[in-house]
């Protein structure tokens, strides 16, 4: 008899089907809290996150009526501190740039949200809704340095994509477009955007070094009967991950080899440990790992050190009633530098989690992708114009003396902020003028390594 129940046991766990497939008790992570304050006929959508110049932590999170804003930074009091209303919408999504949110969803008339996030651990505040002659509504927004990319809607011809330049982020500068074809989503590394066209089963990679003018490099299909919906890159950016939201099933995270950008080379495929009916949706990769979101089966902890050869360590099921191929359960994902992951689920709301293992490699800023320097650069600063502190970003493509100095009009030396060796690696630094008593006033910034040398300006406005 004790046979008979384990073989009933054994054939349940490993039933195919719409329902389920390996439903497995959660691994390697643990619930720090799950908050469900917004549900309605309606469900949940993106989820983003920021961290504040006083480094607390907050979650973005895409409700029906509008946009949650919580503090997650005490791990044992996650609590909402402001909601930012909408037009009702099934689809919101938001990114971040300096202290400020910018939101968009399709409803129509909803626009570009500008949420100023400075008030913060008290409250948020809605600078403008913006728009332009024609864009009332985008599926997806992205985000590289000062520049925002709107994606679908009716932002660009086609559902493409349009730039918008918000080094003055309460006023946004509309640049170029690309309308090629549809896009639902994109990412945008070192002045490359790499779209989703999810209608036409294609990804395609686009010059963005004109923000202006954006040209085609290659579209390719992402295999036959695929849907792509998001991407993102390895470390070293020689590889570019796809997920696959509808099209002909299994659902999977596709790999592909873009060493030669023109000719991408498919490498391999991932799905879920034991689970092949799930919907991937949303992947974010830091350094040596990808959070990812899979719609029923949850979130999804991939280590990535070997791009070509994916490795599933943890996982957290936000939507443990089945695995079926719906597009129920998780819909995004986020991780801060602390560790705790932010996931959005449809029907749930907020999770934020932490895993048991170490994540290496994911000391960069979170969201934004960790690329191993070939050159020396200098970003521009953010805030800017900023008061008191703003950030500084630089990079180093090998070990070498390097010196970052903040001077006045006049050119006297006001502060030596890094003055030493320092490894390959992308950094970032933030200067407050606070300690210097400076006035109103443009300032300059000089990086300099091993025969390179730059310099920068920004806007100090008290």
């Amino acid at each position: 008899m004790k046979k008979i129940y384990i073989l009933i046991l054994l054939s349940f766990f490993f039933m195919k089907g719409n329902e389920s497939f390996s439903q497995l008790a959660n691994q390697n992570t643990y619930l720090l809290k799950n908050l469900n304050q917004h549900y309605t006929a309606t469900l949940y959508s993106a989820i983003w996150g920021y961290k504040a110049p006083d480094g607390r932590e907050y979650a973005i999170l895409g409700c029906p009526a509008g946009t949650a804003f919580i503090d997650i930074t005490d791990s044992a009091n996650i609590h909402e501190v402001d909601f930012q209303t909408g037009l009702n919408s099934a689809w919101r999504e938001m990114k971040v740039y300096s202290h400020y949110a910018y939101i968009v969803s399709e409803a129509t008339n909803s626009a570009l949200q500008i949420v100023d996030l400075q008030y913060l651990p008290d409250s948020v505040h809605l600078v403008k809704t913006w728009n332009y002659a024609g864009y009332t509504k985008t599926h997806s927004i992205s985000q590289a340095g000062h520049y925002l990319y709107l994606n679908g809607g009716n932002s660009a011809a086609n559902g493409g994509i349009t730039v918008l330049d918000v080094i003055d982020p309460e006023n946004p500068v509309k640049l170029g477009q690309w309308t090629t074809m549809y896009v639902h989503d994109c990412r945008v590394v070192n002045d490359t955007i790499y779209a989703a066209n999810i209608n036409d089963g294609k990804v395609s990679i686009i010059n963005a070094s004109n923000k202006s003018s954006l040209s085609s490099v290659v579209s390719f299909t992402n295999l036959p009967g695929a849907g792509p919906h998001n991407t993102a890159l390895s470390e070293n950016g020689k590889r570019l991950f796809v997920t696959d939201e509808i099209g002909t099933a299994p659902y999977r995270l596709k790999v592909w080899n873009i060493e030669n950008r023109s000719s991408p080379v498919y490498v391999t495929n991932w799905q879920p440990t034991g689970i092949t009916t799930s919907i991937i949706h949303n992947i974010e990769t830091y350094g040596n790992y990808a959070i990812i979101a899979h719609y029923s089966a949850g979130i999804r902890i991939v280590n990535i050190s070997n791009p070509d050869s994916p490795q599933e360590v943890a996982w957290y099921d936000t939507y443990p009633s089945n695995n079926a191929e719906s597009y129920n359960g998780c819909w995004g994902v986020y991780m801060f530098p602390s560790g705790k992951i932010i996931a959005s689920d449809r029907q749930t709301g907020l999770y934020v989690i932490k895993t048991n293992i170490v994540l290496t490699g994911t000391e960069n800023e979170a969201g934004a992708q960790s690329i191993i320097p070939e050159n020396y650069t200098l970003g521009q600063n953010y805030p800017n114009p900023f008061n008191p502190t703003t950030n500084i970003k630089f990079s180093v493509p090998e070990r070498s003396f390097v010196n970052l100095s903040i001077y006045n009009s006049s050119g006297q030396k006001i502060s030596e902020l890094i003055n030493e060796s320092r490894n390959k690696g992308n950094y970032e630094i933030t200067f407050d003028a606070g300690k210097y008593g400076l006035s109103s006033g443009a300032y300059f910034y000089t990086l300099t390594g091993n025969n390179f040398k730059e310099t920068r300006k920004m806007f100090l406005i008290k």
